[in-house]
């Protein structure tokens, strides 16, 4: 008799670059923890981001993944093909006034700061805002100025009353600084994040929670440079009704002076380490020999 695992989980790359040595970590990791858990391993595509995002480093995830010997089902979701579903999660946040447009400049935002005291949260100074008056705001729409979609903290603590204080996830894993076990989410450390762009109709945030419900991912497992997001995802999941799985953050994999891989310093990719004839066993011991580090 075949009994069913609820164990869901899922490797979300985005393509905007090759990947390296840690995304290989990380794919593997997740892929290990669902075949132990006889569950459900998923593969995601988040390419939100059309402007950066690239078929080609599309193409070498799937060449990469199959390197590494991970299987996973078809058809991959792809999220640049539900942009429709991501604007209807923004409209029921607009519907209950949690969202505004700010129409404040990178640089605009950066003079505020440097003008007024701010709290400092995990991505630096705190910003939070406000609707601007309905004659000014239709009068910049007018004028085709661009502006992003803010989550106001003020208004989810508002809206959500009593549960404001009661935001919680469990942590299997460990966080940068030791995090175990329940956590509770204190989503307010970020300001009021961006959850949509003119040029892209979906946040990382509101997209990656969007589609972790919709999958029923049960078990969310990367590195650890996420864990502070998963305040944001947290308030995000109890203000959408959507449940809140379990999270496994995991150490970082480092190259030799101690800084973790990532895709802007250029960092060796797996493309690269498969094309020059690395197999996937050396490959697994380069891993073990970091992490001994």
């Amino acid at each position: 008799m075949t009994t069913f695992s609820p164990f869901v989980t899922r490797f979300a790359p985005s393509p905007t670059g090759y990947l390296h040595a840690g995304h290989g970590f990380a794919a593997l990791q997740a892929w290990q923890a669902a075949q132990e858990a006889e569950g459900s391993f998923l593969l995601r595509i988040e390419n939100i981001d059309t402007t950066r995002c690239r078929l080609p480093f599309e193409r070498a995830i799937y060449e990469d993944l199959t390197w590494l010997g991970i299987e996973w089902p078809h058809p991959v979701r792809r999220q640049d093909e539900h942009f429709d579903e991501y604007q209807q999660a923004l409209a029921d946040l607009a519907k209950h006034h949690l969202i505004y447009k700010c129409f404040r400049t990178r640089k605009e935002i950066s003079d505020a700061v440097l003008t007024a005291p701010h709290d400092f949260g995990p991505d630096g100074p705190v910003f939070t805002g406000s609707a601007l008056p309905a004659s000014e705001e239709q009068a910049r729409i007018d004028a085709k100025h661009p502006y992003a979609w803010r989550l106001s903290m003020a208004k989810c603590q508002e809206y959500l009353g009593d549960k404001w204080d009661n935001l919680f996830f469990t942590e299997e894993g460990i966080g940068p600084d030791g995090q175990q076990g329940q956590i509770k989410a204190t989503p307010a450390i970020f300001g009021d994040v961006i959850v949509a762009r003119k040029d892209i109709g979906a946040s990382y945030h509101l997209s990656v929670t969007h589609d972790d419900a919709l999958q029923q991912v049960t078990h969310i497992i990367r590195g650890q440079d996420l864990f502070f997001a998963t305040h944001v995802h947290c308030l995000l999941q109890a203000l959408m009704g959507w449940p809140t799985p379990i999270y496994r953050h995991h150490k970082l994999i480092e190259d030799m002076s101690g800084l973790r891989l990532a895709k802007r310093r250029n960092s060796p990719s797996l493309k690269d380490m498969r094309e020059n004839g690395m197999s996937r066993e050396a490959f697994l011991t380069s891993l073990d020999v970091n992490l001994m580090r």
